[in-house]
């Protein structure tokens, strides 16, 4: 039996939209994996120490002779490793293991230029065998600039969204709606400005914690009296999926996981992750900066059109 070793993007990350990208990856992947032993290993935290790697145990063996190792999704690529504290938690010193591995619907992070170090990094440890499946198309040129193939497939958690599945979800407003804020990028004019407009639109109101510090944020503006708060767990926030409820809300992947429950979801743009993901597969998507809109389009009919190209998928899924 084959090994394949699985790199974790959920492990030790204070987001549960890794968990979301995870469940989705694995998912995705499972056609792949189902007649293999799965191993797994961590991405945010150090997956082996130096010496572990010069000594060359067993164990380090395993899981450097896998068949393949499959990067699971994430903002994880950065322009600088040597950052304090990198998605991808390597080094020259313990990355040796990880040769080969295969990046499966995976995004870069901010900035232009890609430091030396880094890409001498990512050219020992990312594979030049396998064709790469990356999120958008800044992803996939940072890739093949520094002399990567790669397929823009958009992160796994989309390659449900067929045009049957968003045929399904409702055009028109529900009663009901969840949604969430993002602690590290704050506006609090907006973000007040998106929490009134729910109030004057929705008779149930929910919020899912899906980082560290979100019910923090909520906390410290106004107006959340009416607000129910559902705990930081997939499990709890596939029970409000499975009610009659709108998502509206900063977290990208929050709002994406909605639509795989067949639910009409708003995604508010803060950063370059949804607005590079709206490019090219016609997320429903609303720019912070424009909130003002946000009824109007509440009120609106809204058609979710996800454009995945599923030949490009099949494409990276079969040359495994």
């Amino acid at each position: 039996m084959d090994n394949i070793l699985l790199l974790d993007t959920s492990v030790g990350s204070l987001n549960k939209g890794d968990d979301i990208i995870m469940k989705c990856v694995k998912k995705q992947l499972a056609v792949k994996t189902k007649n293999s032993y799965v191993l797994t290993l961590p991405t945010h935290t150090s997956p082996f120490h130096w010496y572990q790697v010069v000594r060359n145990s067993y164990r380090v063996q395993v899981y450097s002779n896998s068949k393949y190792k499959f990067v699971g999704g994430s903002n994880l690529l950065t322009m600088d490793m040597l950052t304090h504290f990198p998605q991808w938690n390597i080094n020259i010193f313990n990355s040796k293991p990880l040769k080969g591995s295969i990046l499966v619907g995976v995004g870069a992070g901010k900035g232009t230029k890609i430091s030396g170090y880094t890409k001498m990094l990512y050219r020992k440890i990312l594979s030049h065998e396998y064709v790469h499946s990356v999120r958008d198309e800044r992803t996939k040129k940072i890739l093949e600039d520094i002399g990567f193939k790669a397929l823009n497939t958009g992160c796994a958690t989309l390659w449900s969204l067929t045009p049957e599945l968003c045929n399904e979800i409702p055009k028109t407003k529900s009663d009901s709606v969840i949604f969430t804020l993002t602690h590290h990028s704050q506006d609090t004019i907006n973000d007040q400005l998106l929490i009134d407009t729910l109030n004057r639109n929705y008779e149930n109101i929910y919020f899912w914690i899906q980082d560290i510090k979100d019910l923090d944020y909520l906390n410290s503006l106004k107006n959340i009296k009416k607000v129910k708060i559902v705990p930081p767990t997939i499990e709890d926030y596939e029970n409000v999926l499975s009610k009659d409820v709108d998502y509206i809300g900063t977290r990208l992947h929050g709002g994406i996981f909605a639509m795989r429950y067949k639910k009409r979801s708003i995604i508010i743009s803060i950063d370059e992750r949804a607005s590079g993901m709206s490019e090219s597969y016609n997320l429903n998507i609303l720019d912070r900066k424009d909130l003002t809109n946000l009824e109007t389009m509440i009120n609106s009919e809204i058609k979710t059109n996800v454009n995945v190209n599923f030949d490009v998928i099949n494409e990276w899924l079969n040359q495994f």
